[in-house]
């Protein structure tokens, strides 16, 4: 069962923010047991608003359930101690310090790995744990522009636009998740774990992989054109009557099928617009001549008319129509967290379609420090021992 496929894992969490969150959140929806390690008074994700559940962030709360939380201050010698010993009884560790920051408290990946050769230590960073930039701090929008994003958002003459999802922070979290299933089916085969190195930069990078590509091959800078791809045509957002439609229509038969249905037949045989090559050099004369035609009916009418003929077609949602979408309930994802002082929270959910995944009750974020006592006594610390690094935690 997918549910259930890391059950016995055991993940300890130094993360903050999103990118190393998503990751060991995604661990923990697959079933790993996700001890997250905050420092005194919480991670910094619990602080960025607006969007509040609580004295918390929404964001903390959308990118930590099914996790447990501790309380240490790996600044004083008992904290990092009481750390490594948590390590010790670990298959996975995943931080997002600076490169250097956990090597100083005694917690980096070459010590750690030497100790436990079977432990699997994903460092989570801007740029990389080596190189010129290693030592620069970097967080989502940052590595949007540093990484080319920027400069494909938005329209021709606009100011720098960036995705305001964070997408380069969850995609790192989700090629963290692919590099610790990767090694974990490594030490599968031998027993050897080893030192994952996963940054923003290289995820940014990823993202672009169809304009990079491009580029590469032609030397051309991509050109910003707003909702439209570069690379075919028709294939971008229209207006109509009382909103925006997106449609791609570039495959030759379902072209003449839009023109066909607009009204506009005449337009396929176009010398401007005969082929998607055409259409992409001429793009501003074939937008000029369909939204004369899109805009005469509303989005509900067109969609129904361009389904009808097999023309791809969405319209452009806001997140009220995206949280009633038929297919975001039948996904699974939206999903519902019973939280004890709360209540009834909606998250994202788990993005891979699984029954078991999506039927098994989430847990809600941790509170700051609200198993500190539990993992810590059940990891072999005694009474004493647990009050002090408690006391410590709290100061």
């Amino acid at each position: 069962m997918l549910g259930n496929a890391l059950e016995g894992l055991t993940v300890i969490d130094f993360t903050q923010i999103a990118a190393g969150p998503a990751s060991t959140m995604l661990l923990a929806d697959l079933g790993a047991r996700v001890i997250k390690v905050e420092p005194p008074g919480g991670e910094l994700g619990r602080t960025l608003g607006p969007g509040w559940l609580g004295e918390d962030s929404a964001l903390f709360h959308g990118f930590n359930r099914n996790k447990q939380g501790v309380m240490l201050d790996l600044k004083t010698g008992a904290g990092a101690e009481a750390a490594r010993r948590l390590i010790a009884g670990a298959d996975i560790v995943v931080e997002s310090m600076r490169p250097g920051v956990m090597a100083r408290l005694g917690l980096g990946p070459e010590a750690l790995c030497a100790a436990h050769p079977a432990l699997i230590y994903c460092s989570i960073s801007a740029y990389g744990q080596h190189g010129p930039y290693a030592q620069r701090a970097g967080v989502d929008g940052i590595l949007q522009a540093d990484a080319g994003l920027m400069s494909l958002v938005g329209l021709p003459d606009s100011e720098p636009c960036k995705v305001q999802a964070p997408v380069v922070d969850v995609m790192t979290g989700y090629i963290a998740v692919v590099g610790i299933l990767a090694k974990l089916a490594q030490r599968a085969r031998d027993g050897r774990g080893g030192h994952l190195d996963v940054n923003l930069f290289n995820a940014a990078l990823a993202l672009q992989q169809s304009s990079l590509t491009s580029y590469l091959a032609d030397g051309q800078l991509p050109v910003r054109a707003g909702s439209a791809a570069p690379y075919a045509a028709p294939n971008q957002a229209f207006r109509t009557a009382d909103g925006w439609i997106m449609v791609a229509a570039y495959m030759p038969d379902r072209w003449r099928r839009l023109c066909e249905t607009l009204g506009v037949a005449a337009l396929a045989d176009d010398a401007r617009f005969v082929t998607s090559p055409l259409r992409v050099a001429n793009r501003a004369a074939m937008v000029e001549a369909l939204t004369q035609a899109f805009v005469t009916r509303s989005t509900e009418s067109w969609l129904d008319a361009l389904q009808a003929a097999d023309i791809l077609c969405a319209r452009v949602a806001a997140y009220d129509d995206v949280v009633a979408h038929p297919q975001a309930a039948a996904n699974g994802m939206i999903a519902q967290i019973e939280h004890p002082v709360l209540g009834t929270l909606r998250v994202p959910g788990f993005p891979v379609c699984s029954a078991e995944v999506n039927a098994r009750p989430a847990r809600p974020a941790p509170a700051c420090g609200q198993h500190t006592e539990q993992v810590l006594r059940e990891f072999g610390f005694g009474e004493a021992q647990i009050a002090t690094l408690c006391e410590a935690a709290a100061a």
